[in-house]
């Protein structure tokens, strides 16, 4: 079995710790502090893996004015797109037309063509080419629709809403991933993410992204839809992308703190080396700045102190280790850093609500 004892990176922060020209306070930076412009850490992506992020369910959808669709709580559908998923995320990039989305009880937000809609936390939502319209399905008729959708018994392109002359086209598609015990980047991301791109930009990344999804339709050759599922993956990873690239400077979050060169390169030297006996006082050493200041950046921007944020990485890797492995517990627990078993045992129940050895017992089932 793989073992999590990987020789240490530094950082990926910027050489100098605080922007060129701040002020600095006394206490604030540690003298003798490491240089840290060296090959990055991509914490994103080690992230993203730690939570098996998994194509579920993708399509397209023709919608002629008047239309409305609501969408039920994902995790009453979620049994039928993907079954072993712990939670689910949908996502909807908006090629032509416009409409309004509203999440839960919030009120509606406008759309339009070149914006992507990203719901992550399986809230109830619905999109419609006016405020107030509703579809007249019921609950089950929506189920019923993700069922035979999920099954292969729908076309690939979903035509919806009534004879009007305005079109809205948009793609469709669903994600899975694991919540539990331990998601930062879930926790980052708001009810409802809405990432502008004015029409008639650049073709990009996304847009080549969809046209490779969308040259998979007519073609009908074998393995379209895994390819069609993959490429989801890949598009809502580029979404993430942008996304933090259009974070306001005074955001907070596991995402804002990735920004800060402090915070994410504590982040990044954990998730580089999660087994290592990490303090504070040598975290902050690593970073540049004095320990008071880490942990109050710390956590004002991912909301939790660095050693808690450091046990429960810790706990979300042994539970991968538990749920793809037949090791130990003991040798799970000691390869994610604890030197005992009940340490490792406390450590996992206090995150995950359940012992190392229940955990594993329910995932297997």
């Amino acid at each position: 079995m793989g073992t999590l004892h990987d020789p240490t990176s530094q950082s990926f922060a910027a050489a100098s710790v605080l922007p060129q020209g701040s002020a600095r306070r006394p206490g604030d930076v540690v003298p003798g502090a490491p240089p840290s412009a060296l090959p990055g850490k991509d914490v994103l992506s080690d992230v993203l893996r730690a939570i098996k992020l998994t194509g579920a369910l993708f399509f397209w959808v023709d919608a002629h004015s008047p239309w409305s669709v609501e969408v039920p709580q994902a995790g009453s559908f979620v049994d039928f797109i993907l079954p072993r998923a712990q939670h689910v995320i949908s996502y909807h990039i908006i090629i032509q037309g416009s409409g309004w989305v509203s999440v839960g009880h919030s009120p509606p937000i406008e759309f339009s063509e070149g914006d992507i809609l990203v719901i992550p936390h399986e809230d109830p939502y619905a999109m419609r080419s006016a405020p107030g319209l509703r579809s007249g399905l019921s609950e089950k008729d929506s189920l019923d629709f993700f069922r035979a959708m999920a099954a292969g018994q729908l076309p690939f392109v979903v035509t919806e809403g009534g004879d009007g002359p305005l079109l809205t086209r948009y793609v469709c598609g669903f994600l899975g991933c694991e919540a539990r015990p331990f998601n930062p980047l879930l926790g980052a991301l708001p009810p409802l993410m809405r990432i502008r791109r004015a029409a008639g930009t650049p073709i990009d990344l996304l847009d080549r992204l969809i046209e490779l999804t969308l040259a998979e339709i007519p073609a009908q050759r074998p393995g379209a839809e895994c390819i069609r599922l993959r490429l989801s993956e890949l598009m809502f990873v580029e979404v993430l992308r942008r996304y933090l690239e259009m974070l306001p400077q005074e955001q907070t979050g596991w995402l804002a703190g990735l920004r800060d060169p402090a915070v994410g390169r504590a982040v990044a030297l954990v998730h580089d080396d999660p087994a290592r006996g990490w303090t504070i006082e040598e975290l902050a050493r690593e970073t540049g700045v004095s320990r008071s200041v880490l942990a109050a950046r710390f956590m004002r921007l991912v909301g939790c102190p660095p050693m808690q944020y450091l046990m429960r990485w810790r706990v979300q890797l042994a539970a991968r280790l538990l749920t793809d492995g037949r090791a130990k517990v003991s040798v799970v627990g000691r390869d994610v850093g604890y030197k005992s078993e009940a340490a490792f045992s406390r450590s996992f129940k206090r995150v995950a609500g359940m012992s190392p050895a229940e955990w594993r017992e329910g995932r297997r089932q």
